[in-house]
């Protein structure tokens, strides 16, 4: 990598790192090349991006971002997950590690909140920012249908009680 590449490589990652909601630090202790690619994928479809960087790009890049208290994280062989939904990366880097020993979550940031293991564990398991959408378009909804049913029930009645004429009139 020439200084160039260097440059640029840090250009792109300050523009990652200051447009995330949260950042996650993990350790690579040796995933193959096809447990890296399943978890770039999964971080793809949730939104969030995984890189591996070389720590000493990453720490100047971290400079000018609200992330600068996170580079005491950056030891060893290690990668950034970054995200805009702030719960996302953090979700997927915890379920993979789960159910593979040799990721190991380092810790993380969110803002100028500097998170530990344990706090990255609880920011995963906050909802999603597209569930708690979900949930609040449902208690939304819900009102609203229940005061239509309410209104077309006395009109319902109504009807019932007029057909109830009207038979016992025919018989």
């Amino acid at each position: 990598m020439d200084r160039a590449e260097k440059a640029e490589a840090v250009s792109s990652l300050n523009a990652t790192l200051s447009n995330a909601a949260a950042v996650v630090i993990v350790r690579n202790l040796g995933l193959t090349v096809a447990q890296s690619t399943v978890l770039r994928e999964q971080m793809r479809n949730a939104g969030a991006s995984f890189k591996v960087t070389k720590n000493r790009l990453a720490k100047i890049a971290l400079d000018g971002t609200s992330y600068t208290g996170i580079s005491d994280l950056l030891t060893g062989p290690t990668a950034i997950a970054t995200s805009t939904d702030p719960v996302a990366a953090a979700k997927i880097a915890v379920e993979f590690a789960k159910t593979n020993d040799k990721l190991e979550i380092v810790g993380g940031g969110m803002g100028d909140v500097v998170l530990d293991v344990d706090g990255v564990k609880a920011l995963a398991s906050l909802p999603s920012l597209d569930e708690l959408r979900g949930k609040l378009v449902g208690l939304l909804q819900a009102p609203a249908t229940k005061v239509a049913q309410i209104a077309a029930a006395p009109a319902g009645q109504l009807a019932r009680v007029f057909g109830a004429y009207g038979a016992k009139e025919a018989a």
